[in-house]
């Protein structure tokens, strides 16, 4: 187990300015290159739903592969579970999400938009008319109906988080593990928001991936164990390449504190619009568990035979997004510069986090490099997710492999016939290195395994 003293978390950076340009761009490059299409464009699109492209998945897939090494894998202390979409809808009952989960909803008469009554300032953000209706609470909860026929009794709800899930699990996993307190529960996986005013491209969409944590206390433990999780998730996400300027830890005010909440800190992020939430950090006592409880008749507590003591534990929660983490990399990695004379647009990418890992670009379609080009790939794709490109001149292509943020290309050319040698060239310098292919592998490894 991580010891639980907590180190200090980076002091907040003087206040950086947003860059209201670099939205377009990264919105126009994802699009571009593959990491990002809007739903079912062909049809015209589906408001705030996008589909992840070739690049996207990739990148998807390593952010979710970087969360979980840092919370289940390099931990003997947490567990992971994957628990069902659809559940008892007794469950969002005793989490208050039937009657808590709402925002103030209000139409504007004039054109006939709705918002969040809490977001606009009494003024209809797309006409400018103040002619609103009264503000009334809208459900975030998507409604659906198990089984044939649609009736009361049939109802069902997609989950709006994945916490839930961990809960109503606590004795499950507590007597399958043999965990004692403190121990967490960790699960990735989808949820669902009927949000008013989804926007941003990916960061509010109203289906979305979550990963998050539950790390169970004894009670008395929790204030220690919430300031080391801040400053856990605090790090993780300097730790994959996004600067002290683009990051803050905001710690919530007494009004804004959730009902089940003693203390809660957001790692926030300056988005091209400004200071927006990646991962919330919360303290959330022993509501949840006392709720399940009490509506269940089960109880959920657990029993030190130690010392006699029996307790509801407290839970931590740490609680981020997959496509608003990977949005975020995306920003804090793009970068303009000249190479040779020429522009250059390239992703500043993690190797961890980078859709590709390595491309293998033969120097041109001749038929005498392609088999030993092909070589080289299937060598490297034993280790590393790979590209293989071979159309357009050899500068294109690297100007492709940065945009997508691929860390390191690999030349072979007619001089490879003869020493058996490759050129390797790194992404954010663009120096360049030759060595035998029979090498080209630890040399990656050095500098990909990080």
């Amino acid at each position: 187990m991580t010891n639980p003293d907590p180190s200090p978390v980076a002091p907040n950076p003087p206040e950086a300015a947003p860059d209201p340009s670099l939205f377009d761009k990264i919105v126009n490059l994802c699009k571009r290159r593959g990491f990002v299409f809007q739903s079912a464009e062909i049809y015209g699109g589906f408001r705030s739903t996008y589909d992840w492209g070739p690049l996207g998945s990739l990148m998807l897939r390593n952010v979710r592969d970087a969360w979980w090494r840092a919370m289940v894998q390099e931990r003997d202390d947490v567990v992971p579970i994957e628990a069902a979409i659809l559940t008892n809808p007794e469950v969002w009952k005793a989490s208050g999400h039937l009657e808590t989960f709402t925002d103030p909803l209000v139409d504007c008469r004039n054109c006939k938009e709705r918002w969040r009554a809490d977001d606009i300032s009494d003024t209809c953000p797309n006409c400018g008319s103040h002619d609103l209706t009264e503000a009334r609470p809208f459900n975030l909860m998507f409604k659906t109906f198990v089984g044939p026929v649609e009736e009361e009794a049939s109802v069902a709800y997609l989950r709006p988080e994945t916490a839930q899930g961990m809960f109503v699990n606590f004795l499950n996993v507590l007597q399958a593990t043999r965990k004692r307190p403190p121990f967490g529960i960790a699960q990735l996986g989808r949820s669902f928001r009927n949000e008013i005013t989804p926007g941003n491209f990916v960061f509010r969409t109203r289906e979305f991936e979550q990963m998050e944590m539950e790390y169970f206390v004894p009670p008395a433990e929790s204030p220690k164990w919430f300031e080391y999780w801040c400053d856990e998730r605090f790090s993780w996400y300097r730790r994959y390449g996004i600067p002290d300027h683009l990051l803050r830890l905001r710690q919530h005010t007494a009004e804004e504190l959730s009902h089940y909440s003693s203390g809660t800190a957001d790692v926030e992020f300056l988005f091209p619009w400004g200071w927006g939430e990646l991962e919330g950090i919360a303290n959330r006592t022993d509501y949840d568990l006392k709720a399940h409880a009490a509506l269940s008749g089960v109880r959920l507590e657990y029993f030190d035979q130690a010392s006699g003591e029996r307790y509801v534990p407290h839970v931590v929660e740490p609680a981020g997004g997959v496509t608003r983490s990977t949005m975020a990399f995306l920003l804090a990695a793009y970068d303009e510069d000249v190479v040779a004379g020429e522009p250059r647009t390239v992703l500043r990418l993690h190797p961890r986090l980078a859709p590709y890992q390595v491309a293998v670009l033969p120097l041109s379609k001749n038929e005498r490099l392609v088999p030993t080009a092909r070589d080289v790939l299937h060598r490297l794709q034993r280790r590393f997710v790979c590209d293989y490109d071979e159309t357009q001149s050899i500068g294109r292509r690297y100007r492709r492999q940065d945009e997508s943020g691929t860390p390191f290309c690999v030349t072979v050319d007619f001089e490879t016939l003869e020493d058996h040698a490759v050129t390797i060239r790194e992404r954010d310098s663009t120096d360049q290195v030759r060595l035998p292919i029979e090498e080209v592998v630890g040399h990656l490894s050095g500098h990909l395994e990080v």
